[in-house]
């Protein structure tokens, strides 16, 4: 074994930071994104008017301060691992959702003006383990 100075070391090695640490699976982003939620169940977030009714580009930004989305964007883990914003969209793409999983967590026409953390937290934990019978696969496919 060759010993080598601190300086040559950094002078060849090829150091990738972003391979340096595991990435999270969906899985994992989903659970703790439903922790944080969990940490106050009792907190009242904000809804999303009408994500349903949006065309994709306007759908993909809508974002609502202190939403489900902002609980998320908030967690430095999260963003280390990606998070870019708490838009709709970016929530779409990080966390791997189908609009419809989205729309169940977020959405007004579901909840009204407010929705509980500990609701929101329920709806996250659902989209982890989605269900895979026929009517839901049809579902997935017409909707989205």
């Amino acid at each position: 074994m060759q010993h080598q100075t601190l300086e040559h070391l950094k002078a060849v090695a090829e150091v990738h930071p972003d391979l340096a640490r595991p990435m999270m699976t969906r899985r994992e982003r989903l659970e703790r994104w439903a922790g944080l939620l969990e940490q106050r169940p009792e907190r009242r977030l904000a809804t999303l008017h009408g994500t349903e009714y949006q065309a994709g580009g306007a759908r993909a930004t809508m974002r609502g301060s202190g939403s489900p989305l902002s609980v998320a964007f908030d967690d430095p883990v999260l963003r280390a691992e990606g998070l870019e914003d708490d838009s709709y969209g970016e929530a779409k793409r990080f966390f791997e959702l189908s609009d419809w999983q989205l729309h169940g967590i977020v959405c007004y026409c579901h909840f009204g003006e407010t929705v509980t953390s500990a609701t929101a937290a329920r709806h996250v934990r659902a989209a982890i383990n989605p269900r895979t019978g026929i009517f839901a696969r049809l579902r997935d496919l017409i909707i989205g």
